[in-house]
């Protein structure tokens, strides 16, 4: 590897600001915490198609968790973020997996805001989706990391179920 220089006048903010943001949804999954408690996690990107916004291609997640009550998700939840992605009203979705797919690029306009909370006696800083909405630029030009061609993946290490080759002009020692 080549040297390189440090330069302080291009550091670059790393935390998003509270604000409205065009964004484009990269992926949804369900998943767990630790403790057992199921959400749906939404990995939004900022735009990068859009001049003049700030903080483009940083990530934005937001997290849906289940009703302790009833073991649900909140379908108004559900139901606000399936708007603002423009999916049409009364479409119907064979699952939860269906409704992610229709999901999968499409664009939208949140509004965020950094926010602290509390949790076992220790404070965490999040940046928290606190509004969903239509996005003003239903045309999506963003440009995505490469990713695997073969499984739609952005994950440099999934291959398809293929093994990987590695040179040893590849290692870095």
């Amino acid at each position: 590897m080549a040297g390189f220089d440090l330069n302080y006048s291009e550091v670059t903010e790393m935390n998003v600001a509270d604000g409205k943001y065009e964004a484009v949804i990269n992926s949804v999954s369900e998943d767990a915490t630790k403790g057992g408690a199921q959400f749906i996690n939404l990995d939004l990107i900022i735009r990068n198609d859009l001049k003049n916004q700030k903080f483009a291609n940083a990530h934005i997640f937001s997290r849906v968790f289940k009703s302790k009550k009833d073991g649900k998700y909140p379908k108004g939840m559900i139901f606000a973020i399936g708007k603002a992605a423009g999916i049409p009203d009364k479409t119907h979705f064979e699952s939860l997996e269906d409704y992610f797919q229709k999901l999968w690029h499409k664009p939208v306009l949140v509004t965020v805001k950094n926010e602290k909370s509390e949790y076992n006696g220790k404070t965490y800083e999040n940046l928290n989706v606190k509004r969903w909405e239509i996005s003003k630029f239903p045309e999506v030009q963003h440009k995505f990391k490469e990713s695997n061609k073969e499984t739609g993946s952005t994950d440099p290490f999934a291959n398809g179920g293929q093994s990987i080759d590695i040179s040893d002009e590849d290692l870095p020692f």
